[in-house]
């Protein structure tokens, strides 16, 4: 057949479901995380405290496992409770910030330094499914480190303890997941917004560190300049951990937190004022990914 004889024909077929396409963005970033070695050793290494406090609440409702271990008098000396939960919580949230930093400046930088971003939004993608993509990357993995792991030690110490103790402890559930997400969707959208506005993928994953670790500095000079505390707002650990310390239930008076998200005593600020620090940092990260995800750039000269 010729080619003038050829004219356009609507394509009549099945189209595929909008959450299935949403679902083959993350599906081939996590296959090409997958064939790094180093993100692999990662990520398998991240579940080995999980699994040192499972054999811990294991051991301590196994009265031969202690006997064979002398370990009788040292069974009593951990509970079981909000603050061994917390710094299960505290430890993997350290390492889901490591695994960010990793994994999170890659997601968006390779797409504009290639201008494929226009092949992506040229398809049934709207921007915002395109974002919702890149996310779910980091949610996943960072929720197979956090809450999913946290859950099933909290079941599996319900399931030795009974039901009483599952019922009385209900919070600590609730802080462990909810707690989880706050710390996930924050560094999802930090991670996506640096990815977004830096190409180049070292420099973005540095300043990852430093919006934490920079701000978390310039608050404390604050604080010892101005004799004050409200340089923690800059300090974005320190408002995760007042958030999960009023989640898991514990008092803020003499200092809580976990690991990284350490609350000094005496240096405590409002809990309002935390969820309003993080929620304008998340509004802002939103504003930067709507600002740069565009299916072509206009350059002004």
């Amino acid at each position: 057949m010729a080619v003038y004889k050829k004219s356009y024909r609507r394509y009549d077929g099945a189209l595929t479901g909008v959450w299935t396409r949403l679902l083959v963005i993350p599906r081939y970033a996590l296959e090409d995380l997958h064939r790094t070695r180093f993100f692999t050793f990662f990520f398998l290494a991240t579940f080995l405290y999980p699994l040192i406090c499972a054999l811990i609440i294991y051991v301590q409702h196994n009265l031969k496992a202690l006997t064979v271990f002398n370990a009788e008098q040292a069974g009593r000396l951990i509970s079981i409770n909000a603050k061994f939960f917390m710094n299960l919580m505290g430890w993997q949230g350290m390492l889901a910030f490591f695994l960010a930093s990793f994994v999170g400046p890659g997601q968006i930088s390779p797409d504009l330094a290639n201008n494929a971003l226009s092949l992506y939004l040229a398809r049934p993608f709207s921007r915002a499914e395109y974002v919702l993509g890149k996310l779910g990357v980091l949610v996943t993995l960072l929720s197979l480190m956090t809450w999913i792991p946290g859950l099933l030690l909290f079941l599996l110490q319900a399931d030795l303890e009974g039901w009483d103790w599952m019922t009385a402890n209900a919070s600590i559930a609730a802080g462990i997941f909810w707690g989880a997400w706050v710390w996930i969707l924050l560094l999802a959208l930090l991670a996506l917004a640096l990815s977004a506005w830096v190409k180049w993928k070292p420099v973005a994953g540095g300043l990852l560190f430093g919006t934490f670790f920079v701000a978390g500095a310039f608050g404390a000079a604050i604080n010892v300049v101005q004799r004050t505390k409200w340089g923690h707002l800059l300090n974005i650990s320190h408002l995760i951990g007042t958030i999960w310390t009023t989640l898991f239930g514990q008092e803020l008076k003499d200092g809580a937190g976990a690991v990284f998200f350490r609350v000094a005593a005496g240096e405590e600020i409002p809990v309002w004022c935390c969820w309003t620090s993080l929620g304008v940092l998340a509004a802002v990260c939103l504003y930067l990914l709507h600002h740069k995800i565009r299916a072509a750039e206009v350059v002004r000269s």
